[in-house]
């Protein structure tokens, strides 16, 4: 059986969709991560030129 050209192009997109969701959430989760690292490593008030 095979599958119309609007069917395979409807689950490409679906496809690229949930890639670039997947995608966008990994971006945050090492934006926050990194973010977070930057954080732990200033110092107390929060002024990074006074060591």
């Amino acid at each position: 059986m095979r599958m119309s050209m609007t069917e395979t192009l409807d689950e490409k997109k679906a496809r690229l969709a949930q890639a670039l969701r997947d995608n966008l959430r990994r971006r945050k989760a090492q934006s926050r991560e990194s973010t977070r690292e930057e954080a732990a490593k200033e110092p107390p008030d929060g002024d990074p030129s006074i060591t």
